[in-house]
């Protein structure tokens, strides 16, 4: 699953099993009312698989080659016709001087459809087709495999894994997670740096019971903790399971979050 959900690639054949492009008339209309607030922002249309990235001229300035695994010397300037006159996987959407909180804000601020916009704490904002997120195509995938929501055990930390954990059966937010992804997870996990997936996984496979809810040991009871849901009640056999260790340091590893 790849471009935020937006495209399901089977990597024996090459196969393209579902995919989804943000159109030129909304990403245009999206590029022009934006650069009515912010006319510093610059675009880039994610392509063919994500194969092809047409990066509007200054784009290269701004990033650094752990943005996109590009070196921005590589990236080619294009005026930004040329970024929005094709449909993307994903549209790009980046400003100087404005975090990935206010630009979302923004963008859906500005009062249009046709889109989904959201980040992956990264330093860029993510525009999609509308109704496309990482459940979008987690729910595709699933169906094409034959499984159901309720068997899907899923882990994220950023924006763009809130929709995705609150449709898996079971979804685990690590502990410096962002608020909508903590808000919306059934169990909160240590930090990548405290092997917090590795955790739940242990837990999972060690338990002789097969669904994650039922998977915790005892010993691992500390180890986890779970985020306050109204409507949402926490298994009364796993009285322990509710506890979160202190992790002095323990933020996210640099450069390796979840996406």
């Amino acid at each position: 699953m790849c471009g935020n959900g937006a495209l399901g690639v089977h990597l024996g054949t090459g196969e393209h099993l579902f995919e989804a492009q943000l159109s030129v008339p909304a990403q245009r209309q999206l590029a022009e009312a934006l650069l009515q607030r912010l006319p510093e922002a610059v675009f880039v249309s994610v392509r063919e698989g994500g194969e092809t990235f047409v990066a509007q001229e200054g784009y290269a300035d701004l990033a650094d080659f752990n943005d996109h695994k590009r070196d921005p010397d590589s990236m080619v300037a294009h005026t930004v016709d040329q970024v929005l006159d094709q449909p993307s996987l994903k549209f790009i959407v980046r400003h100087p001087g404005t975090d990935n909180d206010e630009l979302v804000a923004t963008i859906r601020g500005l009062g249009l459809s046709g889109f989904e916009v959201t980040h992956s704490g990264a330093p860029f904002v993510e525009v999609l087709a509308e109704g496309v997120t990482k459940a979008w195509g987690l729910a595709r995938l699933c169906t094409h495999l034959g499984i159901a929501p309720d068997e899907v055990l899923a882990f994220g930390d950023a924006p763009n894994d809130a929709e995705m954990l609150a449709w898996a059966g079971h979804g685990v937010a690590m502990a410096d997670a962002a608020p909508e992804t903590l808000a919306v997870a059934d169990q909160v996990t240590g930090t990548n740096i405290d092997d917090g997936v590795a955790d739940v996984i242990e837990a999972l496979t060690q338990a002789p019971a097969t669904h994650p809810d039922r998977a915790m040991q005892p010993d691992q009871a500390a180890r986890t903790t779970q985020p306050e849901h109204p409507g949402r009640t926490t298994q009364p056999d796993h009285p322990g399971r509710t506890t979160q260790p202190d992790h002095p340091g323990g933020g996210q590893r640099p450069g390796a979050p979840l996406r």
